[in-house]
């Protein structure tokens, strides 16, 4: 079985099947997801759980646990364009949920490796209580487009391109040399050749935004050293209204807590990361 190929993000996410190992699974990590010094962490994360959709769906056991329900990624080194091999465990399997782990490397060497929980996100959809309430936004057409986004930016960030990526006005300081110092960059979030969105597509989306150590006046790649992402519904399509942020800066490290909401007004994604703060010149 083989992905089929819709969008970029389906060819970036895209894998295999080895005919010769259990639980291998081939693709191809392109140069269009790079940010930094290293391929999108939250792609990486994508290729991952997609991996392991895909050994629990070829099990009958645990053939409708597709959907990530709970998955984290240690980020060992940094992943480059190329050719990347995902080797999957499933660990247990239940009637509602199943685990496993995912190392993903390249020729030899381990970038990522991932313990998750998969389901069927469908199937648990209830009963939401929570004093979470989405981000307001002005309207997509009044925030900032990634084309005006800083020329040092988008030199470090080829998958900006990928993205439809609308952020608020009143969280882009740093953009014009005047970070407001609060940590927090929010906005509006679609790929830019109009795939909607889901599971997989949201673990991709917990790393999109540029990092909020921007907004504390450090420009630069964060890179990943941890993220976990917990999934709570399926998103409806259209716009995702996302919101970065941190609370904690010490020891060259910080963490960015992220919020991902669907159209429907549903908080569908929330994910921590801890991060390394940009190498300030």
């Amino acid at each position: 079985m083989t992905t089929a190929i819709r969008s970029e993000f389906d060819q970036g996410i895209a894998l295999t099947p080895h005919p010769d190992e259990s639980g291998r699974y081939d693709g191809e990590l392109g140069a269009g997801w790079q940010i930094g010094g290293g391929v999108n962490g939250g792609l990486l994360l994508a290729v991952a759980g997609h991996a392991l959709a895909l050994e629990h769906g070829s099990r009958p056991e645990s053939a409708d646990h597709a959907d990530p329900v709970s998955i984290s990624g240690y980020y060992l080194s940094a992943s480059t364009p190329g050719p990347a091999t995902v080797r999957t465990e499933v660990i247990r399997t239940g009637r509602s949920l199943s685990t496993g782990t995912a190392s993903l490397s390249q020729d030899g060497v381990e970038r990522l490796r991932v313990i998750a929980t998969h389901g069927d996100l469908a199937a648990i959809e209830g009963e939401v209580r929570t004093s979470a309430r989405p981000p307001q936004l002005p309207p997509p057409d009044q925030c900032v487009g990634v084309e005006h986004a800083p020329k040092e930016l988008i030199a470090q960030a080829a998958l900006l391109e990928r993205f439809d990526m609308r952020l608020d006005p009143s969280t882009i300081g740093w953009a014009l040399g005047q970070p407001s110092g609060e940590g927090r960059i929010q906005g509006w979030f679609r790929l830019a050749d109009g795939r909607e969105p889901d599971p997989l597509l949201l673990l991709l989306v917990a790393d999109a935004l540029p990092p909020v150590t921007f907004d504390l006046g450090m420009p630069g790649w964060a890179p990943t050293v941890e993220l976990t992402v917990h999934l709570r519904a399926k998103p409806v399509p259209g716009w995702l209204r996302v919101v970065h942020a941190t609370r904690n800066l010490a020891g060259g490290y910080f963490e960015e807590d992220a919020e991902v909401w669907d159209e429907a007004g549903r908080l569908v994604a929330q994910s921590r990361q801890l991060a390394r703060v940009p190498r300030q010149a």
